[in-house]
């Protein structure tokens, strides 16, 4: 797992596949999406690593249930004693209650999805104990105060979360990267879907955009994201697994 600063209140932690981020406040840390199975005292120790401690963690928000945002959910809250969070529509998934739906793939993402699929652990995550529900237009308490965007399509329960104070967005899957250029996000169940909830996002005038998959954005996030709303034809790359 690398760790990667972005800004100074904002690390960027990349795993084999997907990512996570942590966001510093002065009395405690957020952690956005945790990465996959198997992870969470990996996370733990590079928190520690960082001169805070896990238990600064008050807070895990999940922007979906795929495996390799929430995989080590269960596993660093029981170590950190931070709180969960996640959509009422993907929580079900997060808690272990059932399987979510798989994703409508389309042809081209196929062999993509192939080789993400063959770096992920096996096994099962282990769940968190409790799961808080968060839903479009709640404030979360960090960063200046963290909007919860309700962005659906990639799937059901998807959340994006936007800092206005810092002009920072976390946009899960519903966008990624591609060799640095953002592209809708892939693996959705409703393609069509995810691109009214990308021109939501664009529409929120964000500066740096952080995704689930692939380098962010830390300048100009707002016009980056209308460009691939205006354009959002299949890729010429595909999304990095880190």
């Amino acid at each position: 797992m690398d760790v990667i600063e972005l800004l100074p209140r904002l690390h960027l932690l990349r795993f084999p596949v997907g990512q996570a981020y942590l966001w510093h406040d002065d009395a405690e840390l957020t952690l956005i999406d945790t990465g996959m199975i198997g992870y969470g005292r990996a996370v733990a120790d590079a928190i520690t690593a960082l001169g805070r401690a896990p238990e600064d963690v008050r807070r895990v928000v999940l922007t979906h249930f795929h495996e390799d945002h929430v995989g080590a959910a269960g596993e660093f809250a029981a170590l950190s004693g931070a709180e969960v969070l996640a959509h009422p529509l993907d929580a079900p998934f997060v808690r272990g209650e059932r399987p979510g739906p798989p994703p409508r793939f389309e042809e081209w993402e196929l062999p993509i999805h192939a080789e993400a699929v063959r770096q992920l652990p096996e096994g099962p995550p282990l769940p968190p104990s409790s799961v808080t529900e968060v839903t479009d237009g709640d404030v979360l308490g960090f960063g200046g105060g963290a909007h919860v965007v309700h962005v659906p399509g990639h799937t059901d329960g998807s959340i994006a979360l936007f800092l206005p104070a810092e002009g920072v967005l976390f946009t899960g899957d519903t966008v990624a990267s591609a060799d640095g250029i953002p592209m809708p996000g892939v693996f959705n169940l409703d393609r069509q879907q995810l691109l009214a909830s990308v021109r939501r996002l664009a529409d929120l005038g964000a500066e740096v955009a952080c995704f689930g998959h692939g380098d962010p954005v830390m300048s100009g996030a707002a016009a980056a994201l209308r460009s691939i709303v205006e354009a959002p034809g299949q890729p010429t790359g595909t999304p990095a697994s880190r």
